[in-house]
């Protein structure tokens, strides 16, 4: 069978059947999202809201189009004119790539923010994803992964990274181990 995108298979859909995702990192100044009511108001819905298709609960879960979505929400008038349906383009990816999905589709407009980020990596390490597999699938240098790793301040992000004993956590060496020259005492800084 032959890929069609499913940007050629958009459907109508109750807004009240779409719901948000718990992931998305992005965020829109008051602004921007006046502009897009705007856009949406003069030029309609140009672009449909990318979602998974939850089958069990018959939602529909964004991946994309947040904010598009909210104007609807938000504005009586577009509701009317479109009769409370959004046109959605479905996924059917598990949730680690429509993690990734949705940060693709934020990075290439250039905007997310960095606590939330670093959440989404805290998550997809916690649905056991490699550094490697969230560098290819959200176009991440190691760098990046690291300080976003950093951010979240957990240990058990570094859990797969193997460190020289220099990097042992204390909780994992007796103090007898630790060769310092320290007696118990207090100690004080040196006259220079």
């Amino acid at each position: 069978m032959r890929y069609k995108s499913p940007v050629y298979q958009v459907i109508p859909v109750p807004i009240a059947r779409v719901k948000p995702n718990t992931y998305n990192p992005n965020s829109v100044a008051p602004p921007e999202m006046k502009l897009l009511y705007e856009s949406i108001r003069e030029d309609g819905y140009t672009m449909p809201i990318v979602c998974y298709h939850d089958k069990e609960e018959d939602t529909y879960i964004i991946v994309d189009g947040f904010h598009r979505y909210r104007v609807m929400l938000e504005h009586h008038d577009i509701y009317e004119r479109e009769r409370g349906m959004l046109p959605v383009s479905v996924i059917d990816k598990p949730i680690d790539q429509r993690m990734a999905s949705t940060i693709r589709h934020n990075r290439a407009r250039g905007n997310h923010a960095v606590d939330l980020m670093s959440n989404i990596v805290k998550e997809l390490h916690d649905l056991g994803r490699s550094d490697a597999w969230i560098s290819k699938h959200l176009g991440m240098d190691r760098d990046e992964i690291l300080r976003l790793k950093q951010i979240t301040g957990l240990a058990e992000l570094f859990a797969d990274v193997e460190f020289g004993r220099a990097w042992r956590p204390v909780e994992q060496i007796g103090v007898e181990e630790l060769d310092l020259p320290y007696d118990g005492g207090v100690l004080e800084e040196e006259d220079e």
